[in-house]
């Protein structure tokens, strides 16, 4: 059956029409030709017949197997305007546009953190990303989105796997490249008995990594800090991080130019400081928080760093107990919430006398729907930058600002 494709969908796959209805379509263009049969709403295997200026050789050898890329057969021009029209697009859908005042994208081998999963096998392991749509671990050699140090580390990280894990499991790696080495946070692995541990602490020393975490249970050999401003921060196994430190300099930079002069800043799901730290160079800060492990490593961070004005910390489930307007009377408020967004927390900040509200959002659709809250709320979205540090694949993150009409 013939298709063309009209766009591509949120998640990266092209949208073909045909004679039999519409259907989701990976590795194609807009105004392609395809061929190939749909089952259950998916064409598996799309023969492309007419290819899109727009396509390019992809470089990765991995590609049309791995589910960590959707869009290496693109061009760097094609991705870099779809990924902002998707951000336009879920505003629009709400009602809402604002200027682009930048776009940054993260160059090639960038990814300092990344989650791989793996697997053992009777001829060893598995190690990479799980294929496009499925449960099945493309196991890989060379990847074109990680830095050269976690790519050159992937045989130990297979050795861990055949070590550690179970035949009838996977494990979860998250993988972080910091200035002290590898910091390798395992789950789902098998019980530290003393055998394992004494195995995993002679990988953990052959690969020189600055700590191995395995289902809580760390071998520190360095603390693995990163820099954030001056700060260094030790974050907990696994904590969440900016994917690559050019997308967090870039996201940073935006947050710098947004709240200039503001004297007193409340950092929302602050997380372990990337925003709370080096904003505390130049103002007072309140770190909020869901989880004690983050913003005990923030705490820590600050202590050891001098020249800081003042932090204080407090842990709150935002999602479920929002800061009230009578405790949102800052200069101005930065916000980075969860892929679901802050729906909650918008209408407080809606409701409040906030004039100056830097959002930052990893979900345009999420971050369109608060964006109509605060906007309804006297929140107007004055400019916007698209942040790309997951290359080649659908994810795209925002820094917009708001000012109070």
């Amino acid at each position: 059956m013939i298709w063309t494709v009209e766009r591509l969908g949120r998640k990266g796959d092209g949208v073909a029409v045909g004679t039999g209805g519409r259907a989701l379509a990976a590795l194609t263009l807009p105004g392609e030709v395809i061929e190939g049969e749909a089952e259950d709403g998916r064409i598996a295997s799309p023969r492309i017949v007419t290819p899109a200026p727009e396509r390019v050789r992809p470089p990765c050898p991995h590609y049309r197997a791995c589910g960590g890329c959707a869009l290496m057969h693109g061009s760097e021009a094609f991705v870099k305007a779809w990924k902002v029209g998707v951000v336009t697009q879920a505003l629009r859908a709400q009602g809402l546009s604002a200027p682009i005042a930048g776009v940054h994208v993260s160059p090639p081998r960038s990814r300092r953190r990344a989650v791989l999963s793996g697997r053992r096998t009777k001829k060893g392991a598995l190690l990479g990303f799980h294929a496009r749509a499925s449960e099945v671990i493309v196991d890989i050699a060379d990847c074109h989105v990680l830095r050269p140090a976690i790519q050159s580390a992937l045989p130990l990280l297979r050795r861990l796997v055949a070590a550690g894990a179970s035949r009838a499991g996977e494990l979860s790696l998250t993988v972080t490249d910091t200035p002290a080495g590898l910091d390798v946070a395992v789950a789902g692995g098998k019980p530290m008995e003393p055998g394992l541990f004494q195995t995993l602490s002679a990988l953990a020393d052959e690969g020189d990594l600055a700590r191995l975490s395995w289902d809580g249970q760390s071998i520190t050999r360095r603390p693995p800090a990163l820099p954030m401003g001056r700060a260094q921060v030790v974050p907990p196994p696994g904590g969440f991080l900016q994917a690559t430190a050019e997308g967090e300099a870039a996201l940073l930079a935006a947050l710098r130019d947004m709240l200039r002069g503001a004297g007193r800043v409340l950092d929302l799901f602050a997380g372990c400081g990337t925003f709370t730290l080096p904003l505390a160079e130049a103002a007072e800060v309140h770190a909020v928080e869901g989880l004690a492990a983050p913003l005990q490593a923030l705490d820590a961070a600050a202590r050891r760093s001098p020249g800081l004005r003042r932090i204080t910390t407090e842990i709150r489930d935002l999602a479920r107990r929002p800061l009230l307007p009578d405790e949102l009377a800052y200069d101005a408020i930065v916000i980075d919430p969860p892929r679901a967004g802050a729906e909650a927390q918008a209408r407080e900040l809606a409701r409040s006398g906030v004039g100056r509200l830097a959002w930052v959002s990893c979900d345009p659709v999420t971050f369109a729907r608060d964006a109509r809250i605060l906007a309804e709320g006297g929140l107007a979205l004055t400019r916007l930058f698209v942040v790309d540090q997951f290359r080649w694949s659908p994810h795209v993150e925002t820094a917009a600002e708001f000012r109070r009409r």
